[in-house]
């Protein structure tokens, strides 16, 4: 497939659309409420395995693996810049983990995180889906924002699987979101409503990432390396300990290879 012509392209505004996909993608499976007014147990957990998978795939194949070899050509021992900014997007993460008020599925009112608050239950659980979005957005404005830098299309179509990718995952993502809530009580329509907006944030991630990147071009290897460390983050604290509730794990595990695999063909035969 030739990508050639995108490349005259500004890369925010290439960034702005791929999250743009990626915003729709998370949409179309919050959609999914309209049919369905529960989901059962076990698809859950194979969603949310099949993201996890997905998104560590995408940090190494996409943010760790180009970040390295971008260090090494310029000279630059490959592992100082990725241990520093991967630590560091964890340490971000981590920050805002224990800041924002938000609420992880299948707990209590009273278990949720971040600074005390009133806000309804709905709002909590949204807000947790909303944190793990934002990582997604600046990993795809990051690599978008790279080609200024790098204005080749092997270049581009590693953007672009990479925001495939976080496309694909984020089907079931919307619909993980979405029907538990449908299941708490509220509306389909409000229900859709928050399961959508929790992607809203990834348009605002992507391209406040591409023009960080566009306007700071040396720190490029340590800002691929933070959105690696912010992805794994959240498939460590929030994905794999929610797919593995309950008694059938397996199919979170399986769901993780599924995504893995997945993210990895796309990355190595369209990257």
């Amino acid at each position: 497939m030739n990508f050639d012509y995108l490349l005259e392209y500004n890369p925010i505004l290439l960034a702005l659309a791929a999250t743009l996909f990626t915003w729709i993608m998370t949409a179309l499976g919050a959609s999914m409420v309209f049919f369905f007014k529960t989901i059962n147990k076990k698809v859950l957990n194979s969603m949310l395995g099949f993201a996890a998978g997905v998104m560590i795939a995408a940090s190494f194949w996409s943010l760790l693996a180009p970040a390295i070899e971008m260090s090494e050509e310029s000279g630059t021992s490959g592992w100082i810049p990725a241990v520093v900014g991967f630590l560091a997007g964890g340490a971000f993460l981590l920050l805002v983990d224990k800041l924002l008020p938000h609420l992880h599925m299948g707990l209590s009112t009273d278990k949720a995180e971040g600074i005390k608050t009133h806000w309804q239950r709905s709002v909590l659980l949204v807000l947790a889906i909303t944190l793990h979005n934002v990582p997604e957005g600046l990993a795809v404005g990051v690599a978008f924002g790279a080609l200024a830098n790098n204005p080749d299309v092997g270049a581009l179509a590693g953007a672009i699987v990479l925001a495939i990718g976080i496309g694909i995952q984020n089907f079931p993502e919307g619909a993980a979101v979405s029907i538990p809530l449908r299941r708490e009580g509220l509306s389909r329509l409000k229900a859709f409503n928050y399961g959508q907006l929790s992607g809203i944030v990834e348009p605002m991630a992507g391209v406040l990432g591409a023009y960080l990147v566009l306007t700071m071009t040396p720190l490029l290897p340590y800002a691929l390396s933070f959105a690696a460390g912010a992805m794994i983050f959240v498939v460590v604290e929030e994905l794999i300990p929610e797919s593995q509730l309950g008694n059938e794990t397996d199919l979170s595990t399986i769901g993780a290879m599924i995504g893995f695999a997945t993210m990895m063909v796309l990355d190595v035969a369209l990257g």
